[in-house]
């Protein structure tokens, strides 16, 4: 029930589709509350017009918003109406993708509900507020990426972009739907495959009146059915194992994937049905190998920070989001670091369609974890966002912090990253968990480190001890401990290129390179040594494209090539001394 003239027209999300949604992307009501004083002005009542108008889901500092207003935002309130069809009986359900930061949501005037997180989905049931004909949804988000108290990411906390941080998001900016559902519906899933034993073993949340129902799931292969099982609804929660007629590995390369369909059914009757998919692989540490299915696959990583010219942390189209993983894999790369961002569902359903590697990363820079009081910003936030993206194949680990460096001269706290690596592990212990990349690891199932050194030889010599058993190299022996985990190098390189942006606040890591010839010596160097070493799984290297005045990017932030694909891609793809 979309209009192609609505901005990101597709379904927001491809893990749990219904058939019965509006898309509530478009022009809406707009307004900047510098002073937070909008709610004792009455902003939130139904008559109350706002002063402007902006395009959602795209973010007020954005082009496409049609604001761009660059400043600090201290609140933002949105409003629109919105009607539904006569024929949805049940419930409504009003979803948002992402808003940041805290957010609290009226529908005719009344509040029905808050939220504290950036970048993770929240919904509420709307049905008792609603009226017939015409209703008014009301949004206020407030945004201080200064505070301490928020993951930010790379979002400045300075008025401009400077070094490696980059122009901010406030309030709205994933899609905002509604979704018409039967009285009990299913509410998500849990799906851990289980390639070994040919089949996948499902958790169904059901909300509402349904016991003594039943769940019925029906996979099919490439539209043949492959396998069905049915439970019992006698409880919240329903388990049942699905035996697979087929096996059809989902590999690096060949996203191939199962169509899922759920429906649940109440008195011989069929209510809520839902489509999903999933994909068969299985993920495991072995030695120094990454093995997934079996096979020790090297892992050449790039890192991926999902910023887009006109659309901020917003891509402008569902397009967009699949050429960021095709121009990667054009040059080689087989996944990616998705890097201080908790990327949109659909980058993650591109990923599983084309067989691209990705680790889930969380905002966490600008969040004072000094103190365990960071715990109670970070924790119900990263638990959300693993909850949203368990299901997807494509993405193969954990990675909760980057960097966390100390802050005002306060070290890290390292019981709120040993807390959030053994709940990690808890919730999801199918996938290992890096508790922070880069520095200062507590407790990890890989010691990953970054290192930006341009120079090759220098570079090699660092690990060189590592290939007979010897000096594992530590950058902060100081901080730090290594204990035999496997190791990869996951942020190098950095190389600084891009002679068509060279003023002041052009930013990259190292002395420039003095032509294309040198860039891709030192690419080729660098990267070589990370190949050759037989106790490197995989290299992350830094970055897919450029961002704003970060010019180090093997692409233009506009998604141009610098270099020929071509030349990047053999270098990239030359068989790794750990693969199988």
């Amino acid at each position: 029930m979309t209009h192609t003239t609505v901005p990101r027209p597709e379904y927001p999300r491809p893990q749990w589709v219904r058939p019965d949604w509006i898309n509530l992307n478009g022009p809406w009501q707009f307004e900047i509350d510098h002073g937070r004083s909008g709610k004792e002005r009455g902003y939130q009542e139904i008559g109350h017009e706002l002063s402007g108008t902006i395009t959602v889901p795209f973010c007020p500092e954005s082009k496409l918003s049609g604001v761009e207003y660059k400043d600090f935002m201290a609140g933002v309130w949105y409003k629109r109406e919105f009607t539904v069809p006569e024929s949805w009986k049940g419930r409504t359900l009003l979803h948002f993708g992402a808003v940041d930061y805290e957010t609290e949501v009226w529908v005719n005037g009344v509040s029905i509900g808050t939220h504290r997180g950036g970048y993770t989905p929240f919904s509420f049931d709307i049905s008792p507020q609603m009226t017939p004909g015409a209703n008014v949804i009301t949004v206020y988000a407030e945004d201080d990426v200064r505070s301490g108290r928020q993951p930010r990411g790379k979002q400045s906390e300075r008025y401009d972009s400077h070094g490696c941080d980059y122009t901010r998001t406030t309030g709205i900016w994933q899609t905002v739907w509604l979704e018409h559902v039967p009285e009990a519906y299913l509410s998500d899933m849990k799906v851990v495959a289980d390639p070994d034993n040919a089949c996948v073993h499902l958790e169904v949340t059901v909300v509402g009146k349904a016991l003594g129902g039943k769940l019925t799931a029906a996979a099919l292969y490439d539209g043949k059915a492959v396998g069905d099982a049915s439970a019992l609804v006698s409880g919240p929660s329903v388990k049942l194992t699905l035996p697979l007629e087929e096996v059809h590995l989902w590999e690096v390369g060949q996203g191939r994937l199962y169509d899922l369909e759920l429906s649940l059914q109440e008195q011989g009757k069929t209510g809520d049905t839902v489509q999903t998919y999933f994909g068969l692989r299985s993920v495991r540490l072995d030695g120094m190998a990454f093995r997934i299915n079996g096979r020790s696959i090297f892992q050449r990583l790039v890192l991926d920070q999902g910023f887009y010219p006109d659309g901020i942390y917003t891509a402008p189209s569902d397009e967009a989001l699949r050429n960021d993983i095709e121009i990667s894999m054009g040059l080689g790369f087989n996944g990616a670091r998705l890097h201080e961002k908790i990327f949109e569902p659909r980058f993650l359903y591109w990923a599983d369609r084309l067989g691209y590697l990705v680790w889930g990363e969380h905002a966490n820079w600008g969040l004072d974890i000094t103190t365990t009081e960071g715990l109670s910003h970070f924790l119900p936030e990263w638990l959300e966002g693993m909850e949203r993206d368990f299901n997807h194949p494509a993405l193969i680990g954990w990675c909760p912090f980057n960097e966390t460096w100390d802050r005002d001269g306060a070290k890290q706290n390292n019981e709120v990253l040993r807390i959030v690596y053994e709940v990690s592990k808890k919730i999801d212990p199918t996938r290992p968990v890096i508790d922070t990349s880069g520095n200062f690891h507590v407790v990890t199932d890989i010691f990953d480190i970054h290192d930006y050194d341009q120079n090759p030889q220098t570079f090699k010599e660092r690990y060189e001890p590592m290939k007979d058993g010897g000096e594992v190299y530590n950058s902060f022996p100081n901080r730090q401990q290594y204990e035999g985990q496997p190791y990869f190098i996951s942020e190098y390189g950095g190389i600084w290129w891009n002679p068509e942006q060279q003023d002041e606040k052009s930013w990259g890591y190292g002395n420039r390179p003095t032509s294309e010839e040198d860039f891709l010596t030192r690419y080729a160097g660098l990267t070589n040594v990370l190949l050759d070493h037989p106790r490197m799984f995989g290299f992350c290297y830094t970055q897919l494209y450029d961002v704003e005045q970060e010019v180090n990017g093997l692409y233009t932030y506009d998604r141009k090539p610098k270099f020929d694909p071509d030349l990047i891609r053999s270098i990239n793809l030359r068989k790794a001394a750990i693969e199988d």
